[in-house]
């Protein structure tokens, strides 16, 4: 770590980067256990996969731009750590597989000379903001959305309020009432809107808040229909106060913010963000959208000349693939990546291209594919033959034949069956069977490997779930149909309906059957959500229900899309073994590094963020004194009431006052120098009696 540590620039980089390296050593020692480790690891990028001794680094790239620079980075450190392949995700992510452990460290320096990081790409915090890949270019759009993606993203990175929530959150930005970024879905999801008022435009957002897919999807409420952009940093800060404060810990299946919103009920959530402004550091927080209103630069005015060969193939591809921009002249070219996976030769063909002919940009988007962004109008059949070469110009970018899928069995621990797999095969089916449907765009398909949804299955006309099938002794693997889920705009989507569960090999006749039936019932060129409705959820699992039957499955059906071997029902392998050590100690080491977190921030003078790590300590000093009480810990609120309880209440620590009197001086204080400076002091005070309180009862 020596030999690179004098390279890596910004000191705060730096440090998260040497206490990565820190703790892994301090895991391999037995000095932290597996659990507190795999919450600081997948904070920092690092998730382990299916594959014992090796681990998914995720790289976070904010609404998914990427430059010239960054995609040879990419692709440096894959060839380097990795082994050269790149997955891009439904968030618009990049995945690379397969690398050391002990390696992580290294491989995040070398990126963060391109500025680019892994910071909180993983975990319980807030994931990469995401944004539809058009905005800034869109004829649609009221005003480019990507300012306020990037606001959003810089100012919650390693912020100490979103660093150990109890589940992840999620952010999107729609540019349009499209919503192509799903808002409907998310944690929080933000649409541009303008309102004039007295002869001014006003620009804001749609708020739609507490969407989610899993298991249990669950369709965004509308928190605000418009929220000015001065508001929009305050309103997420105040959200995941909240969040914070009153979300599941200890039951991970109920701790996402969906389903805090649904125990509490909108308006009494609301209401407790409105109770935490007064402890915000911004009451509005005004954002700079100058530095992505500079004009667009080319850096080579050449226009090579090429010849088209096939020219009916070419306009095909125009047709499909091309988005005249907002900007007059300039164009945006959309790359079908098969499953989101290419190599790093390619990355970096694709890299000089951009930078030379392009200007310097382009956007993975939230359908794994990628968007080459200002492109002149002369040079389409350059690129085109350009693309052509590295196998990037197939026609269909966004269609049915371009199937979402997530990793599957190849590398996720949580797969059950091979979402990969199958999709290779459904693609197949389209191509050779159904080729009238290559370019239709109005109807989707997607695949998850399990019910996380990281496929987004539950939200397509068409979507499949991975599973496995009893029959008899024998266990094969599955696929649990959906339809009738959508996106419908302006915040408004729709969750498909489960019908049957196939054996997987049975998912290519599943396909045929529905468009089949689709083309022979459809009416008056009806879409294929009001297809579905008109004949109902009833007709469509008698339409399929024979598919389910398991009696005569054969040797075939117990071998999974992609596999050769028979299939093995294997879920949550992958983790490194740990040494179990004293939580409670664990505990009280992390109240430590807290409150000199707290200390450290008063003196660079950032006093919210000072106030939040005292906060934190608090919190986490008295769960560590109730998990050796064996008591509740489920939630933030939930710790400082036990607290006073078993605590206070009994004389067992004597703090002056209630706990929660102390501690919910946050919410009641605005985040100045003075209450920071005495918050800290407090929360030290506490951590000492804590402390001697813990080590007394041990010796007891």
């Amino acid at each position: 770590m020596q030999s690179f540590r004098s390279e890596i620039e910004n000191p705060v980089v730096e440090k998260d980067i040497l206490e990565l390296e820190k703790k892994i050593r301090l895991f391999k020692e037995g000095q932290i256990d597996e659990e507190r480790f795999r919450s600081l690891r997948l904070a920092r990028g690092v998730y382990g996969q299916r594959q014992l001794g090796v681990q998914m680094i995720r790289i976070k790239l904010p609404y998914g731009k990427v430059t010239s620079e960054q995609l040879h980075r990419i692709a440096n450190v894959s060839d380097e750590y990795s082994r050269g392949r790149l997955h891009i995700t439904t968030r618009q992510d990049i995945q690379i597989h397969h690398v050391s452990l002990d390696r992580t460290p290294e491989l995040w320096a070398q990126l963060e000379k391109d500025d680019i990081t892994l910071r909180e790409a993983c975990g319980n915090a807030v994931r990469n903001v995401t944004a539809s890949e058009t905005a800034g270019i869109d004829k649609n759009e009221p005003f480019d959305v990507t300012p306020y993606a990037h606001a959003t993203f810089q100012f919650f990175l390693r912020s100490p309020i979103c660093q150990e929530m109890g589940r992840k959150f999620k952010i999107s930005f729609s540019a349009t009432d499209k919503d192509s970024a799903l808002s409907f879905m998310h944690d929080l999801g933000f649409i541009a809107k303008t309102k004039n008022v007295e002869g001014k435009t006003i620009k804001g957002f749609k708020v739609l808040l507490a969407g989610g897919l899993g298991s249990q999807p669950r369709h965004a409420d509308v928190m605000y229909e418009f929220l000015e952009t001065d508001l929009l940093i305050p309103t997420i800060e105040g959200v995941l106060r909240v969040f914070d404060r009153y979300g599941e810990r200890s039951k991970r299946a109920k701790a996402r913010l969906k389903f805090l919103v649904k125990d509490l009920g909108l308006d009494e959530f609301l209401t407790l963000v409105e109770n935490e402004k007064r402890a915000l550091a911004y009451q509005n927080h005004p954002i700079n959208t100058s530095e992505f209103e500079n004009e667009i630069e080319f850096e080579s005015s050449e226009i090579p000349k090429v010849e088209i060969p096939n020219k009916k193939e070419y306009e095909l591809w125009k047709s499909t693939n091309v988005i005249a921009q907002k900007q007059e002249g300039l164009f945006a070219i959309g790359i079908k990546v098969h499953l989101g996976d290419f190599y790093t030769d390619k990355a970096r063909k694709l890299a000089d291209l951009i930078k030379k002919y392009g200007a310097n940009e382009l956007r993975f988007t939230l359908r794994q594919n990628i968007l080459i962004r200002h492109v002149r109008e002369e040079l389409l059949s350059f690129f085109y033959t350009e693309l052509e070469k590295l196998g990037f110009a197939e026609s269909g970018y966004n269609s049915l034949v371009d199937i979402t899928a997530c990793p599957g069995t190849d590398t996720c621990n949580l797969g059950i069956s091979s979402s990969t797999g199958i999709a290779v095969e459904l693609e197949r089916v389209l191509k050779t069977e159904y080729p009238q449907y290559a370019n239709v765009k109005e109807l989707t398909i997607k695949i998850s490997g399990c019910m996380n949804a990281c496929g987004q299955h539950n939200m397509a006309h068409i979507g499949f779930q991975g599973m496995s099938i009893k029959s008899g002794n024998l266990v094969a693997p599955a696929l649990q149909i959906l339809l009738g889920g959508g996106v419908l705009g302006n915040g408004q989507g729709r969750f498909a309906d489960k019908l049957v569960k196939v054996p997987s090999k049975r998912g290519p006749e599943t396909l045929r059957r529905l468009l089949n039936d689709f083309e022979k019932n459809q009416q008056n060129q009806e879409d294929f959500l009001n297809y579905y409705d008109r004949l109902g959820k009833t007709y469509f699992y008698d339409l399929l229900k024979d598919l389910s039957d398991t009696k005569n499955l054969n040797e075939d059906d117990f071998i999974d899309w992609g596999h050769n071997k028979k299939y093995v029902k294997a879920i949550g392998i992958g983790e490194c073994a740990g040494v179990v050590i004293d939580l409670v100690a664990t505990l009280l080491f992390e109240s430590e590094e807290k409150i000199e977190n707290a200390a450290t921030t008063i003196k660079e003078k950032q006093w919210s963020d000072s106030i939040y790590y005292s906060y934190s300590a608090f919190v986490n000093t008295a769960k560590a004194l109730l998990t050796a009480e064996g008591a509740k810990t489920n939630t933030h609120a939930g710790i400082i009431k036990n607290f006073d309880e078993i605590f206070i209440t009994e004389s067992k620590l004597d703090l002056g006052s209630p706990f929660s009197e102390i501690i919910y001086q946050i919410n009641k204080n605005e985040p100045t120098e003075a209450f920071a400076k005495q918050y800290y002091k407090q929360v030290s005070e506490f951590y000492k009696k804590a402390d001697a309180y813990r080590k007394i009862a041990v010796e007891s």
